[in-house]
């Protein structure tokens, strides 16, 4: 008898000892559950962009040495033009809800605004009011802050950032295209930023 009492006594101890553990692990994950979102969040969106870009600038999308990804002069749906970043989806993207039936050969510009976030700017060369009616818009994320473009410097072999797209020294209307995008994240405390890399034009298929 005296030994089973033992016996439970231990055994009610280690129940004790592990509800203890178990508990104090889940307080800690709960602790950093928001950090971990955030992370995700980061992650997924610039997963996400990297593979638009690349659908958009390797063949069979463009021609091999065309350059996919450009600047371009956008009109927004506030009336400001400016010169954004763009791309052109052959088959769309799931972002993007239409108001009828999806069409092809959607043309993507990327913007940042005070407030909304990273968004996708985008509509179809199909459209019959294309040249006139101004893109559609959709978030990707509320939590991006600053959309910085970088350019490599080869004389001085650095990087160097800006905030808006960078004019061709050869003059003209011209801009040039980055070959680095860096976006800011921020949500209460947490801030990350994320490098994304624009492909180049491609000389051939790509080998995956």
């Amino acid at each position: 008898m005296l030994e089973i009492l033992v016996a439970l006594a231990l055994v009610g101890l280690v129940l004790v000892g592990l509800n203890t553990f178990l508990f104090s692990m889940g307080e800690l994950w709960g602790k950093g559950s928001e950090s971990r979102l955030f992370d995700q969040h980061v992650r997924a969106v610039s997963r996400f962009l990297e593979r638009e870009l690349r659908t958009a600038a390797w063949p069979p999308a463009v021609p091999a040495g065309t350059a996919g990804v450009s600047a371009k002069e956008v009109k927004a749906q506030s009336g400001i033009r400016g010169q954004l970043l763009t791309f052109e989806l052959r088959e769309g993207s799931r972002l993007f809800t239409w108001p009828e039936h999806a069409l092809p050969d959607v043309v993507c510009s990327l913007a940042v605004r005070d407030g909304a976030g990273l968004m996708l700017l985008w509509h179809s060369r199909i459209e019959s009011h294309f040249d006139d009616d101004p893109p559609r818009e959709t978030i990707v994320s509320p939590f991006v802050t600053t959309l910085q473009y970088e350019y490599y410097d080869p004389d001085f072999k650095s990087w160097r950032a800006e905030s808006s797209l960078r004019r061709s020294r050869e003059g003209g209307d011209s801009y040039d295209t980055p070959q680095r995008l860096r976006l800011t994240f921020k949500q209460g405390a947490m801030a990350r930023d994320s490098t994304i890399t624009i492909p180049a034009a491609a000389e051939g298929l790509p080998t995956f």
